[in-house]
């Protein structure tokens, strides 16, 4: 086998490799005589077929074989002489094949970037931290309560008000047709809410229980089905009865039915609660911080088709948005052009970072373990409990998504590795600060 080397710019490498017409048709008699030892024919035992009979029946496969091994053969032997590491599988491309000449063949490739490990204690980065205000924590206490409140119904005889839950039957109606969904019987109500059509509540204030009200409102024009949006609608609305609602005390009974000993021990709860919420938002800005010192330290090409997948994969995730209507206001004031350029910067810099972060990886020998993974699978479920079973379901059969996870808990431990080593240096700021996430701004 010789080789040539064709090409070598970037990350970009070409090889042309001749392989002699003696040694493939020394490879082509080997695997014809493979063949000949079990093979049989009618009136021969196997492996006593006339060798010249085997060779004229076989002698196209046992080429077209030989070729496929040596080629093969010869594509590693040039990884190992030349010591490359292919992003992908190299490219052959074949060149004119002449049966008693020498094979020629093209070998083409990307190969992964040398990348040499600088002392990561040279980064300084700062970790941003937020007190838990007494205010945070009694916002907090009453949101418990408003998930526990009730309605009582209101016997004495008065006039609805801001704030009651009216029980109402109605009927709408547009131009003296009832129109689909426009209907229902006994619907709580709060008033105040907004939950129903602009102007349809305010009309439900300083009323009686079984009075009947002539609701007009104007669907708005964002409506989401068409058919009504900007139209008026006669909501006929009876007033079946009011409720009001009773919110529980923050108090020592009101800790004991949440599971603690006491309002100061709920507190206690509560404020530890919180400042997890405060340093999951602070190692998530202090992640960022190391990707971007990361980005800005290190200088080295990346692999284009991996650009071109993760590139790829961006577009699929824009144009879905896209067509749901799901864009945030900053993608819609700019250019397509001009985001796609984005995209295809925001690719480059995964790319770089993830080779970067493997190769600290790799050279930490950090492993994802199974209890790594089985931690990681606990954190979902505990964000939903309700779904639990699901999601224990959906890892335990789903291979890919077990991948994904390994893949997000193997990156987490690289950086938890790498921030074990930088200089970091604690700041206190206020909590908006803390959960300011503005890439402008950061």
């Amino acid at each position: 086998m010789k080789i040539k080397e064709l090409k070598s710019e970037g990350l970009g490498r070409e090889y042309n490799i001749t392989i002699s017409a003696a040694d493939f048709e020394a490879a082509v008699d080997k695997e014809l005589h493979r063949i000949a030892k079990k093979t049989s024919m009618a009136g021969f035992r196997a492996g006593k077929v006339p060798f010249a009979m085997v060779k004229k029946k076989y002698q196209a496969s046992a080429m077209a074989d030989a070729l496929d091994d040596m080629v093969r053969d010869s594509v590693n032997d040039l990884l190992k002489e030349k010591e490359l590491r292919p992003v992908f599988t190299p490219d052959v491309e074949m060149g004119k094949f002449e049966e008693g000449k020498d094979i020629e063949f093209k070998v083409s490739m990307e190969v992964m970037p040398e990348i040499k490990l600088k002392d990561f204690s040279s980064i300084k980065l700062e970790k941003v931290m937020a007190e838990v205000p007494e205010e945070e924590i009694e916002k907090a206490l009453k949101y418990m309560a408003e998930s526990r409140r009730d309605t009582v119904k209101v016997e004495e005889d008065r006039v609805t008000a801001k704030g009651d839950v009216a029980v109402i039957d109605f009927v709408g109606s547009i131009d003296g047709v009832e129109f689909p969904g426009g209907k229902g019987e006994a619907y709580p109500l709060e008033i105040g809410s907004n939950s129903f059509i602009p102007g349809y509540e305010e009309q439900l204030i300083g009323k009686k229980a079984g009075e009947v009200v002539n609701v007009k409102a104007t669907f708005p024009e964002n409506y989401h089905a068409k058919d009504l949006a900007g139209k008026e609608a006669l909501f006929v609305t009876t007033i079946k009865e009011i409720r009001e609602i009773k919110r529980p005390e923050i108090n020592d009974e009101f800790a004991k039915s949440m599971g603690e000993e006491n309002l100061d021990k709920l507190k206690e709860t509560v404020k530890k609660r919180i400042a997890e919420d405060y340093e999951s938002a602070s190692k998530m800005k202090l992640k960022r911080a190391l990707l971007d010192a990361l980005d800005k330290a290190y200088k080295f090409d990346v692999p284009a088709k991996l650009v071109d997948l993760e590139y790829e994969a961006i577009v699929k995730q824009y144009e879905n948005a896209k067509k749901n209507n799901q864009l945030d206001e900053e993608e819609k004031s700019k250019k397509e052009e001009d985001l796609l350029k984005e995209y295809k910067d925001i690719a480059v810099r995964r790319v770089k970072l993830g080779l970067l972060l493997a190769k600290a990886g790799d050279e930490a020998k950090i492993e994802v373990t199974q209890e790594d993974m089985n931690k990681a699978i606990m954190a979902e479920a505990q964000r939903y409990p309700m779904q639990a079973k699901a999601i224990f379901d959906f890892y335990l059969k789903n291979k890919d998504a077990i991948e994904r996870l390994r893949t997000t808990v193997y990156e987490e431990k690289v950086v938890d590795h790498v921030l074990s080593q930088v200089e970091t240096k604690e700041k206190k700021v206020s909590v908006e600060e803390l959960y300011n996430f503005d890439e402008k701004a950061a």
